[in-house]
């Protein structure tokens, strides 16, 4: 066993080292990015001196409201250019291969009190004019353009692409970063107390600290000393880059924490700096490996008491911050990092939303790494988080030409983009209440091409991001939220101030009498609660119009619906009929043996019917039925199981068995319609009429599967089998109801990839079951996300997951109740290694080539052995691919022309050689046809 164990180690470390080593550059890419940098560096340096013109960036000037008399200055060449970064730390991750420049500003270009009211922000922005201009004109550069740091409009930066690509840095550029290197007084710029901006006041004119704009002068200007002793760190401890780079795959496979408000890495690196330093605890040492330093760092992140006081880089002998400075810079901002010269707040920008997410991030890579095969990697570094896939609810707000918006100063303390972020939370998180585990909401401003020229006026284009996580069902999709009692006067006025003509006054049933609002819906509507709350709370507070507001949430119901509605809400009264022909059978005393079992196996009772049925007229036994205008032509049967109570007189012989099953059958038949039902009985099978539903009836003993098992002749075989699918489709019945139980959602998300298996033409190919249990892989093993709640995540993930899983080299096991051991697991692998033992004769030729194995069926023989084909199999991929892909488009920009929410369900037919066209009004079901049949102009 331990020898076993190292070998699995050493092999996740191996695995691990070849990751690392793909999404670094090599060694000659990395050169000729410095050689690049270095000529770059050289053009700014020669760049004359000369007289700069607030006009070069007149929209930026104007927009951070400034007087341009006030900023001419003589521009004078840059003090020291030097390269920083991921470059000089030697821990560059592909795909951002970006290389930093450094730019320090000469002193002689600022006044003492540039710190002032943004003098600084827009001298900078100047001075980075003259370089774009110069730049622009030499033959070694390709494009400069405009981008901002972390987001922050008012820190412009430049990307300087060279003319000469790197072959293996595909889009590589230069950042240009201007730094403040000693420009000004650092004591003028105390995060706690001190306003440098003086529109920054209260409605009564008393000023108020700026803390965001402070931090964002003194990061400049402590950028070089920190980056150098960042650097240091890193040099020579090869464990320690490479553990940068995997944080930072990691990081960016997470499209949600990577952002300006949360992670970067620079911020990574200074986390991991903290680690190695005293005041850190000297956590990381010289002696582990890169593995075990990830496993530090996710450890830090998800569970360290450290942070509710703030991380201070400095060393423990040197530390010049004290403990008031940390409480209150921890009253001012939701996370702290101080920087080795203990000045500013490395994290200024990190948000308490943002830093909860990142926590729930790394306490889940933990999971991974404990959980999942091979130590997670493939879930940790190679799965894309992104935000259409991880949040039950995606909602895009427009916030182009809002009041709110046109109300408020571009840029004060902190930006107008953020302070809406800010304001969206808090509405979210009042109205919401818990409702949710989590909301993010974020709004990259910074438009795609920028010109400084144009100033802010493109910033508020995209629209703002929130992502939303339910937490319990029950407590998400409830219709009523109780209050305060009115006799809080003040919390009662508030809630009726927020909530306004949706509060009311009730009596609950245990007498309380409460401020309340009610959210009524029909039961099949209740996922759609959350998004009834978001919209009227922010049309309400933030003037928006229902258009501004796009909530993913009910989007993809329009194919589940008949005339609609969802049949599912007609699921009790299919319940009860099967509970009253339960109860007959088991009543029934003049059959030889009683009836000890009774099992319903249509996928309608485990709530994974994409259309269960509804109440038939012509199907309620012997009593009448009014008959309505339209009633489909055809009743759908659904199976049932019957167990007899044990007996020593059924016969040994196979074929006296199953004609005794028969007899069986017919009695039970004759008795049912004895009392009122109709029963249609053959030597085959007997199906039985009541309360509007049709019911086949099929007897299960467990001889059968024994004799199945002795029986040599094909014939006795294939009579005997029935009761082998009967074993096997009772146990997949009662594991699917049991998910079923612990993930509410896992029904509708079934529905939903039945609906587009079917729209694709694939049902013929692959069963209904087969399909319940690839969607049930994404709840029992969702790393690296949690557990879907909503239809449309988990539909999203079904797709991902068809698409990618690497059908023909690795099962899919199924352990639903956790009950799987070694035995277990060897018994699985070995099956399936034999049904790929032909793949090197013949590749296209594997059976089953999706194996499913479950408790019940290791060797994947009871839904799959015989189809999906590899062919089909392939197919079926590139349909999921392609629909994931339009799924997570609309998701995050919506319907675009031809590209609407119904082509997910569109299957093209120029594919087929004929298609034969069917007409509508004489199919049996017409309501469930998603889209009329039509002749396409003059192709068929």
């Amino acid at each position: 066993m331990a020898a076993a164990a190292a070998a699995a180690e050493y092999s996740i470390d191996h695995k691990l080292s070849k990751l690392v080593e793909e999404a670094r550059p090599s060694a000659a890419a990395l050169r000729a990015a410095a050689q690049a940098a270095d000529a770059v560096a050289e053009l700014i340096k020669r760049v004359p001196q000369q007289q700069t013109t607030p006009e070069a960036a007149r929209g930026f000037v104007r927009d951070l409201g400034m007087e341009e008399e006030k900023l001419a200055f003589t521009f004078r060449p840059p003090e020291m250019v030097r390269l920083a970064g991921s470059h000089a730390a030697g821990a560059v991750a592909r795909p951002d291969v970006a290389a930093d420049l450094l730019v320090r500003l000469p002193k002689e270009c600022f006044h003492e009190k540039d710190f002032l009211n943004h003098r600084y922000h827009a001298k900078r922005c100047l001075y980075l004019c003259v370089i774009e201009k110069n730049l622009r004109s030499s033959q070694l550069i390709r494009e400069v353009s405009w981008s901002t740091f972390q987001d922050e409009a008012r820190k412009p930066v430049l990307h300087v692409y060279p003319a000469t690509e790197i072959a293996d840095l595909p889009g590589f550029y230069i950042r240009i970063i201007p730094t403040a290197n000693s420009l000004f007084n650092v004591s003028k710029l105390n995060v706690s107390t001190r306003n440098n901006v003086r529109a920054h006041i209260k409605d009564d004119g008393v000023t108020l600290p700026t803390p965001k704009y402070n931090c964002s002068i003194l990061e400049d200007m402590l950028l070089e000393e920190n980056a150098e002793f960042m650097s240091s760190t890193f040099a020579d401890w090869k464990a320690l880059q490479e553990a940068l780079v995997l944080v930072k795959v990691w990081a960016r496979q997470r499209t949600s924490i990577y952002t300006h408000d949360c992670l970067n890495g620079y911020l990574i690196s200074a986390i991991l700096v903290f680690l190695t330093v005293d005041s850190g605890g000297s956590i990381i040492t010289k002696s582990m490996t890169t593995r075990q330093i990830f496993r530090v760092v996710m450890n830090f992140l998800a569970t360290s008491k450290v942070w509710a006081k703030g991380l201070v880089i400095q060393s423990m002998k040197k530390r010049t911050i004290t403990k008031e400075d940390l409480a209150n810079c921890l009253k001012t901002f939701d996370v702290a990092i101080w920087d080795i010269s203990g000045h500013v707040n490395l994290a200024f920008r990190m948000t308490k939303s943002a830093f909860v997410e990142l926590q729930d991030e790394a306490a889940c890579a933990l999971s991974c790494l404990d959980k999942c095969r091979d130590g997670g990697l493939e879930e940790l570094f190679m799965t894309k988080v992104d935000f259409g896939a991880k949040f039950d609810s995606c909602l895009r707000i427009n916030l182009k030409e809002n009041s709110k918006v046109t109300s408020l100063s571009y840029c004060v303390d902190d930006e107008s983009w953020r302070i809406l972020e800010k304001d969206v939370q808090s509405l979210l998180q009042q109205g919401l209440t818990d409702r949710t585990k989590m909301i993010r909401v974020l709004w990259r401003s910074t438009p795609s091409e920028w010109k400084i020229m144009d100033g802010f006026s493109e910033f508020s284009n995209s629209p703002l991001l929130v992502g939303i996580m339910l937490s319990s069902l029950e407590k998400s999709f409830r219709l009523v939220d109780i209050g305060p009692n009115p006799e809080n006067r003040n919390e009662a006025i508030e809630f009726r101030r927020f909530w306004g003509e949706k509060a009311e006054l009730r009596r609950f049933k245990d007498g309380n009498i409460a401020e309340s609002t009610v959210w009524e819906c029909e039961s099949w509507e209740r996922h759609t609660i959350i998004k009834r709350i978001a919209d009227y709370v922010l049309m309400k507070h933030l003037a928006l119009q229902k258009d501004d507001l796009i909530h993913i949430v009910d989007q993809l119901d329009f194919c589940l619906l008949v005339d609609g509605q969802d049949p599912v809400s007609s699921s009790g009264a299919l319940l009860e009929a099967f509970d009253t022909l339960s109860k007959q059978l088991r009543l029934l005393d003049d059959v030889p043996l009683k009836i000890s079992t009774v099992q319903p196996l249509d996928p309608a009772f485990r709530h994974t019917s994409v259309f269960p049925p509804e109440p038939h007229p012509l199907a309620y036994g012997k009593s009448s039925q009014r008959l309505p205008n339209f009633a489909t032509t055809c009743i759908r049967s659904m199976e049932v199981m019957i167990q007899l109570e044990g007996s020593g007189n059924w016969p040994l012989d196979n074929v006296a068995m199953e004609k005794t099953k028969t007899a069986f059958l017919l009695k039970i038949g004759e008795s049912l319609e004895d009392r009122g039902m109709f029963v249609s009985a053959s030597e085959d099978e007997v199906n039985v009429l009541t309360s509007g539903y049709s019911f086949l009836l099929k007897i299960f003993h467990e001889r059968g599967l024994v004799l199945q098992k002795q029986a040599g002749d094909d014939n006795i075989q294939t009579a005997l089998s029935q009761d082998k699918v009967l074993f096997q489709w009772s146990q997949h019945s009662s594991m699917i109801n049991g998910l079923h139980g612990r993930y509410q959602m896992y029904g509708p998300v079934v529905r939903l990839a039945k609906r587009w298996i079917s729209a694709h033409l694939f049902s013929s190919f692959i069963s209904e079951e087969a399909v319940e249990l690839v969607v049930a892989y994404l709840f029992l093993k969702p790393f690296p996300f949690h557990a879907p709640s909503s239809r449309v995540a988990g539909f999203l993930r079904f797709l991902r997951l068809l698409s990618t899983f690497d059908w023909t080299f690795s099962p899919m096991v199924l352990d639903i109740n956790n009950d799987f051991n070694l035995k277990d697991e060897k018994e699985i692998n070995e099956n399936f290694m034999m049904s790929r033992k032909s793949y090197e004769q013949n590749p296209h030729d594997i059976e089953p080539a999706m194996f499913l194995a479950t408790s019940y069926d290791k060797a994947s023989e009871a839904w799959t052995k015989q189809s999906p084909s590899k062919s089909v199999l392939k197919r079926m991929a590139a349909y999921a691919k392609s629909s994931a892909e339009l799924l997570t488009n609309l998701i995050l920009n919506g319907q675009s022309g031809q590209y609407t929410w119904e082509c997910l369900f569109r299957t093209p037919m120029s594919n087929y050689d004929a298609v034969i066209l069917l007409h509508h009004e004489k199919l049996c079901c017409p309501s469930h046809v998603l889209f009329p049949a039509e002749t396409p102009n003059g192709h068929w």
